[in-house]
């Protein structure tokens, strides 16, 4: 039988299926249904400063809307306040409680304060990790890259100050030197990378010629960017890469291991497939190690990096046109 044991930021798996943060980690019975059909863990559906921030003003907006018309109004109700995180942070524990295997909850914040703040009230849940989404669109001129990098850079170090849990970082493809800005989250501290995360994506309606947001899940082909990232900086770091975004089948997964990554990030395939469709990618994986010889993951994971190849330029390699002379095939 073959042991499938991996990790994810550190923390221990049984296998290496990770359940991403979507809708099923936000609900305690479909987690349940996570954990029995062989999910190694779960990672919660994110926690976002901004919509608690909107929610807030909107509240606010509300109770004072007639303080101007009726001067009453301002004491004749009990003062209200948002309430912040806790809602947020019941369903941490009501799905921390629910399982047996590793929980790691998600963040998305947008100051300082808020990275530190409800890093600590996660943490304080119980949950075995912390995954940081970092991300921001830059549309300010003013704002340079370094600005933006050196800003998430001091996040992650407030966030490891202010924790003891592990604390992981799920990143964009979207940076000027992808290489040197993971080098410097793992001298940060960071526990480990997921690359990549998947963002919804502006459309156009053409017959109400209004924008329309879209949300489609991904399709066959969709993890190479993150299969070539990883190849790149497995063996350049020493902490745990996760690779995501396109990770639909047992292949997938194989192909990531292959490549140097300790774990997959699933999604897609699980509202493609199914819940139980986790059952059939762990037996294809095993299925696979048995009939090439391994016994663990780790007797094969990275045989596929950038390092180990005897190519020079098997991930680097960016043009059809060095492709095709390589094979021959230009003329």
């Amino acid at each position: 039988m073959s042991q499938l044991q991996s990790n994810l930021y550190g923390i221990p798996l049984k296998n290496p299926l990770v359940a991403g943060a979507c809708s099923l980690t936000a609900r305690s019975e479909k987690v349940k249904e996570l954990e029995n059909a062989g999910i190694a863990a779960i990672v919660i559906k994110s926690l976002f400063e901004e919509a608690i921030q909107l929610e807030k003003f909107q509240l606010d907006e509300s109770l004072e809307r007639y303080n101007d018309l009726h001067a009453e109004m301002l004491t004749h109700y009990p003062h209200l306040e948002h309430a912040g995180d806790k809602e947020h942070l019941m369903m941490i524990e009501k799905i921390k409680k629910s399982v047996s295997v590793p929980v790691i909850a998600s963040l998305n914040a947008v100051t300082t304060e808020g990275w530190v703040q409800y890093a600590k009230d996660i943490a304080a849940t119980g949950v075995d990790g912390l995954e940081l989404n970092f991300y921001s669109l830059p549309v300010h001129s003013e704002v340079s890259a370094e600005e933006l990098e050196t800003g998430q850079l001091n996040a992650l170090k407030a966030v490891k100050d202010a924790v003891s849990i592990p604390v992981g970082v799920k990143l964009s493809p979207y940076y000027t030197h992808l290489t040197n800005f993971v080098t410097a989250l793992e001298e940060a501290g960071a526990d480990g990378v997921t690359l990549f995360n998947r963002f919804f994506q502006p459309e156009i309606d053409i017959i109400s010629e209004q924008e329309s947001a879209t949300f489609s899940f991904s399709q066959p082909g969709d993890h190479l960017l993150s299969l070539r990232w990883t190849a790149l900086l497995s063996d350049r770091i020493k902490c745990p890469v996760t690779m995501s975004k396109g990770v639909l089948d047992d292949e997938d997964v194989i192909e990531a291991l292959l490549a140097g990554a300790s774990s997959v990030q699933i999604v897609s395939t699980l509202y493609k497939n199914g819940i139980p469709y986790v059952q059939e990618m762990v037996a294809g994986l095993e299925k696979w190690m048995e009939l090439k010889g391994y016994q663990t993951i780790n007797d094969f994971r990275g045989k596929m990096s950038k390092k180990k190849q005897q190519d020079p330029w098997a991930y680097e390699r960016v043009q059809y046109i060095e492709m095709l002379l390589k094979k021959g095939t230009l003329f």
